[in-house]
């Protein structure tokens, strides 16, 4: 069993691996990024400070991950909210009437001003709670949260897709759709 903190490092590099270099490992994705699961215990056993690790230890990383970064089916695994195999097609939904964004204080007045744009990511990722946004946010430095006012935003044309636990996408979030928290 892993501790805490091998946990956090082994979900950081399968993240490495399956989101951003699966060809430096020699990982193949399929065109929903999926690999199998004894090839992403090889490829991470390649590095030295992982030699000994095991598929129960995968499992222990996609069952704990707070974030759920990973998703497992019938012996394949694939990192969510975009990878290395391009951009997953998501169906459209109705989200909730709000959704939170996370994000930086030193980014908030223009974000407030230009909208919630995907960055270097495929999609804009929002969250049905404030926990799993301050989670999200928390990372990149003086915490801001902003609230989405999805069904105004749904009748402007914006569309919404359900990732999974508590995440949406969204292509972009104009701001006039924006309140800062």
């Amino acid at each position: 069993m892993l501790s805490p903190k091998q946990e956090e490092g082994l979900s950081k590099f399968m993240s490495k691996i399956l989101r951003h270099t699966p060809e430096q490992f020699g990982v193949k994705l399929d065109h929903e990024g999926y690999c199998d699961v004894q090839d992403l215990v090889e490829a991470i056993k390649s590095e030295n400070r992982w030699s000994n690790i095991r598929e129960e230890d995968i499992n222990q990383v996609v069952t704990n991950c707070a974030k759920k970064r990973y998703e497992t089916v019938n012996g394949y695994i694939r990192a969510n909210y975009g990878h290395s195999a391009g951009r997953l097609d998501y169906k459209e939904f109705h989200p909730p009437i709000v959704l939170y964004h996370g994000t930086n204080t030193r980014v908030i007045e223009k974000i407030l001003t230009e909208g919630i744009k995907p960055m270097g990511r495929e999609y804009v990722h929002l969250s049905e709670t404030l926990e799993f946004a301050t989670l999200a946010g928390s990372r990149r430095g003086e915490l801001a949260i902003l609230e989405v006012n999805t069904t105004s935003a749904l009748a402007n044309n914006v569309k919404f897709y359900y990732a999974n636990n508590e995440v949406w996408l969204s292509d972009f979030v104009p701001p006039q759709f924006l309140k800062k928290l």
